[in-house]
């Protein structure tokens, strides 16, 4: 009796040491009744590939792809737009360069060159010279300033000092005191006109 099951142990360990030696084949085999694999077979010659993006063309009343008009780039064909903002509670001093708008809801006090328009909110102050294309003021201007283009003085505006423009606007309760010229035509700088078309 012990004997016995003794040795179907052993031949069953026998058996199983076989089984483990063998190489597995994970394929299935074409016979009739054999049984499927464990696991699936892997292929990596299978190239994966992009989504199918077709499902997201044109829909109704939209433009084919070839009359599509093609992005636009913005640093080659628009400029950047360079604007400083001084906001409440801020003080600044010193020298402001080729910025395209200053706007002024603090406190500036400074030497502005090669700039193209300043505005000067409400509570906001300027102490010091601008050269400017146009200047927008609604807050306090102190000093030397050339507006080429234009000036205007908004309601509650003061502009104070040695004023020269090349158009002039000053509404209801504005204030411009000091020593106003009118720069001779030369030196006016025409606004580009939009082409009519």
């Amino acid at each position: 009796m012990f004997g016995k099951k003794r040795d179907d142990e052993i031949a069953a360990e026998q058996a199983k040491e076989a089984a483990e030696a063998a190489p597995r084949n994970y394929q299935r085999s074409d016979a009739a009744g054999a049984q499927p694999a464990s696991r699936p077979a892997v292929n990596p010659e299978i190239a994966r590939r992009g989504p199918d993006l077709s499902v997201f063309g044109p829909g109704r009343g939209a433009q084919p792809a070839a009359a599509a008009q093609p992005a636009k780039p913005t640093s080659a064909m628009e400029p950047e737009h360079k604007k400083l903002i001084v906001g409440r509670d801020i003080s600044l001093n010193g020298e402001i360069r080729t910025c395209d708008t200053l706007v002024v809801e603090g406190r500036v006090e400074a030497v502005l060159q090669d700039c193209k328009n300043i505005e000067i909110m409400g509570p906001g102050e300027f102490k010091g010279a601008a050269e400017v294309d146009v200047a927008d003021i609604s807050g306090r201007f102190d000093g030397d300033l050339t507006a080429r283009q234009r000036l205007i003085v908004r309601a509650g505006g003061k502009v104070l000092g040695k004023i020269r423009y090349g158009q002039l606007e000053i509404e209801r309760g504005g204030v411009l005191s000091g020593e106003v010229e009118v720069l001779p035509e030369a030196q006016i700088m025409q606004a580009p006109t939009a082409a009519v078309g």
